[in-house]
């Protein structure tokens, strides 16, 4: 066992001030729907035969087309046991810059690190422009666990890994980690910094029920939670903890319901002041959940939302790093939107990578539309590089 370590818990305080909307930010007023209290889509023009090249995510000297660009803003979904064509098309076609393994599988190291190894070998000067693709899946524990069998280790889940002393939980996340590196992964989508109240475990259908909350403390949501991502870290292995701002308050899971809504998470609450503690213990990507604060943005979804990722994250917390959202590909929480519409209200939110795990074969809609975006919209031109840059970024760290 290693030697003991102290984790610090960084205190954060915020000014009590409600953040203003960014008038400038997309709504469901913007992007919505034909069915009674949905939003209704925003209007996704045809693509221009001849479109003309904008500013510098357009210029062909930097070696970087806007389709290439554009390919790295996307993570698309690989199902580990039927992978489907679109996911290989989507990188070989759309440029598509990252992966995500999805499903649950059985097969051990073995067969995943052969699966893999069929994605890394699309990378090129065609594809990717010869930038390796981030390679991520979901290995927190317990029921979200993708890869399982010889060489992966059974991990517990985050409630009965919160009974364990950091050090501990650091060194075992750490032999999590190299087993994930040793596959070809080199980002996990965890851990869950949730913050579910005590004694409503079972009234929170994404988390709690689940036992993918770390406790219900901040205090031990940010030692254990920090735990697992300095470990991981310690194995070469990105972390992304999410969901921000926290799903720890809602009675419903955005992946099959719509209209799912947090009345109680404030900018300034505990449950904002864990994600800062996991920021400030190094985390290298943030996932943003699709669910609506009320308090916070209550005209969109959170990833959708320049209020909680631009004027939260980004600007009161500080982040930098790389966001991604969680699925938008086949949750039912943002089924209200059109494919093109979801990816571009991201990205005009400030989310620098899409999540489109679920249901790849969107992937292709969603990708094209960005790109048409950015042809006819300097100002979302730009955002598109500001994104493109973080990600880059972000790979050159791993």
């Amino acid at each position: 066992m290693a030697g003991a370590v102290v984790l610090v818990c960084v205190a954060v305080t915020f000014a009590a001030v409600v953040l203003a909307r960014d008038a400038g930010g997309p709504s469901p007023a913007a992007s919505g729907g034909t069915t009674s209290g949905a939003p209704s889509p925003v209007a996704t023009p045809s693509p221009d035969p001849t479109p003309t090249p904008t500013s510098d995510p357009t210029d062909p000297d930097d070696g970087w087309t806007l389709e290439q660009k554009v390919g790295q803003l996307f993570m698309v979904g690989v199902d580990v046991t039927d992978p489907a064509d679109v996911s290989r098309s989507s990188i070989v076609d759309e440029h598509v810059g990252n992966v995500f393994l999805h499903g649950r599988t059985q097969a051990g190291a073995d067969a995943v690190a052969a699966l893999v190894a069929r994605y890394t070998a699309l990378v090129g000067p065609e594809t990717t422009n010869d930038v390796p693709l981030l390679v991520a899946t979901d290995q927190e524990g317990g029921t979200v666990q993708v890869l399982r069998g010889p060489g992966f280790a059974d991990i517990p889940a985050a409630t009965e890994q919160a009974t364990w002393d950091p050090a501990e939980l650091r060194e075992q996340a750490g032999a999590w980690g190299r087993q994930l590196a040793g596959v070809g992964v080199d980002l996990d989508l965890a851990p869950v910094m949730d913050l579910v109240p005590p004694g409503t475990e079972q009234d929170n259908p994404p988390v709690g029920a689940l036992g993918r909350n770390y406790g219900t403390t901040a205090a031990s949501v940010t030692a254990h939670a920090n735990a697992f991502a300095v470990g991981l870290r310690d194995a070469g292995v990105a972390s992304s903890i999410k969901h921000f701002p926290g799903l720890g308050h809602v009675t419903a899971n955005t992946d099959t319901t719509a209209g799912v809504t947090d009345d109680v998470t404030t900018s300034d609450g505990p449950e904002v002041q864990v994600f800062a503690a996991g920021i400030a213990a190094g985390a290298e990507s943030v996932m943003v959940s699709t669910a609506v604060y009320s308090l916070i943005d209550p005209g969109a979804p959170a990833a959708f939302s320049s209020a909680v990722v631009g004027g939260l994250l980004r600007g009161r917390l500080g982040f930098d790093g790389l966001v991604i959202t969680d699925d938008l590909s086949g949750a039912e929480q943002v089924a209200a939107w059109s494919p093109a519409d979801r990816a571009i209200a991201a990205i005009a939110a400030g989310v620098d990578v899409v999540l489109v795990s679920k249901v790849p074969d969107v992937a292709p809609e969603m990708v094209r539309a960005v790109v048409h975006q950015a042809q006819v919209d300097p100002d979302f031109a730009a955002q598109v590089d500001a994104a493109f840059q973080r990600v880059l970024a972000a790979k050159a760290a791993l």
